[in-house]
This record gives structure tokens, C-alpha cells and sequence, in this order.
């Protein structure tokens, strides 16, 4: 299993963009496969790999067709072969553990 975060832009589709990440989610509300998070800057995927390179193409090309002409993309892909099965919330819940060891923490 692989976690991924990608980062859809349009460029030159002046400031707003939300408009153009609705279309790329409806591309994953469509499907059963990967699970996923939106995040205020990237979205995050789980699942096998052969399942996320193509929904991260069918998003692209979803922000194309809500009428981009130029797209960057960003996509960042942790795919661990040693300990299977590993979800975006252990990797979350993790760090923060390590963070709450940490004497005189403060969260902010």
C-alpha cells in the first residue's frame, strides 16, 4: 500500500481554484478504491499504487476539463514494502505521539 499527497494547480486561473479541486475530487468520490483525505494545500491518497497513478491522471485531466489550460501538479508518494497495511492515520498518529514525549510541550 502507498500514500500519496498531490497538489493540483491551474496556472493563470487567476486566485481562486476551488472550483477546479471540486472537479478533481469528483473524480475520487466517483471510485471505491483509494481512500482519501482533502487537506487545505494537498490531498492525500491511500491504496495500492497501480490504483493511484491512474485517478492522480483522471484528476489532471478532470481540472483540465473544468477548464485549465496549463495544470502543475505536484504529487509526493511514501510506498513502504516492509510493513504493509500502514494508513495515513498511524503515520499521523505517530508523530504526534513522538511530539506529546517531548518535555514542555506546547501545541499551538
Amino acid at each position: 500500500m502507498a500514500i500519496a499527497a498531490i497538489s493540483i494547480s491551474p496556472v493563470g486561473a487567476g486566485v481562486s481554484v476551488s472550483r477546479f479541486v471540486a472537479a478533481a475530487i469528483a473524480v475520487l468520490e466517483a471510485q471505491d478504491r483509494v481512500r482519501w483525505q482533502l487537506d487545505s494545500m494537498f490531498t492525500t491518497l491511500e491504496g495500492e499504487p497501480a490504483d493511484l497513478f491512474p485517478l492522480m491522471a483522471a484528476m489532471q485531466e478532470a481540472v483540465f476539463a473544468a477548464g485549465a489550460v496549463r495544470v502543475g501538479t505536484v504529487i509526493k508518494m511514501d510506498e513502504r514494502r516492509d510493513k504493509p497495511g500502514v494508513r495515513m492515520e498511524e503515520k499521523v498518529r505517530a508523530v504526534e505521539a513522538a511530539l506529546a514525549d517531548r518535555p514542555g510541550r506546547s501545541k499551538g
